[in-house]
């Protein structure tokens, strides 16, 4: 088994509990690009949280180089080649942001370039997803969404919150045949277009570079990690990952403010 490409998640995996790149991070990284190894920033960040990132990893701007980000629903070269765009749609937005008025969650889209809610009452967590990943936010009624190109959608409250509202998962299950859900962080939960995830997203890039999962290592800490860690040949879970996670991997390294993604990368994909 040869990796030849290495696809990495950015919150809690990639970046310290700062949002930071740590030192040995970026040297193992520099490694496997001079390697010949194709380092993947995964995430469920929009593009614009990613960009600055890319930049700083001497990835951004280049042909041969990757990013996947919207949680899988976008899949590009990091100089703009759109590979894969699988959008969420306006009726399914609408049915979830109904659902989100019913259970009393704070809820928002996103498109490329912004975070639209129709609540004039902003939660907290978007607010602070509007700042980690630098993209304004509007608000629209759901009549005015239409014609939107809408990327994803993400419930967003209280951890607590949250937990209550999906113990009676009734109304999220009779939208499932349109919808992929995922838990990404404890008040983050994920709306893609049916089918999209991190895994699937890899799958479509394997297939572009003529590689299999064989040639992929994964690593990740979330709910939305998951799909890819299945589905790449060597599954890394973060010491700092949920216990579903860490049963899937194949191997379990130290945590995101250990650089346990630089050791990652130097045993198992360098050596």
């Amino acid at each position: 088994m040869k990796i030849k490409v290495i696809a990495i998640d950015i919150d809690d995996t990639l970046v310290d509990e700062e949002k930071k790149l740590t030192d040995s991070v970026k040297i193992a990284i520099k490694k496997a690009k001079s390697a010949g190894i194709k380092v993947v920033l995964c995430t469920g960040r929009p593009l614009a949280g990613v960009l600055p990132l890319l930049e700083q990893l001497q990835l951004g701007g280049q042909q041969e180089q990757y990013v996947v980000s919207f949680g899988g629903s976008l899949v590009q070269t990091t100089d703009g080649k759109i590979i894969s765009s699988v959008p969420l749609g306006y009726e399914a937005y609408v049915d979830l942001e109904y659902l989100a008025r019913k259970k009393g969650l704070h809820f928002h889209a996103i498109s490329k370039d912004r975070i639209y809610t129709a609540d004039r009452d902003i939660g907290e967590y978007t607010i602070y997803e509007s700042s980690l990943v630098s993209l304004n936010v509007s608000y629209r009624t759901p009549a005015e969404m239409r014609g939107v190109k809408i990327v994803k959608a993400m419930f967003v409250d209280q951890s607590e919150v949250l937990d209550a509202a999906l113990q009676d998962y009734t109304e999220f299950a009779k939208l499932e045949d349109r919808v992929t859900f995922t838990r990404s962080t404890p008040f983050y939960y994920e709306a893609n277009a049916k089918g999209v995830s991190k895994g699937s997203a890899l799958k479509k890039l394997c297939e572009e570079l003529n590689l299999t999962a064989d040639n992929l290592m994964a690593i990740g800490d979330g709910g939305n990690d998951l799909s890819m860690i299945e589905y790449a040949g060597i599954g890394v879970a973060m010491g700092n990952a949920i216990p579903e996670l860490k049963k899937s991997a194949q191997i379990i390294t130290a945590d995101n403010n250990h650089d346990g993604v630089a050791r990652a990368i130097e045993k198992y994909a360098l050596n």
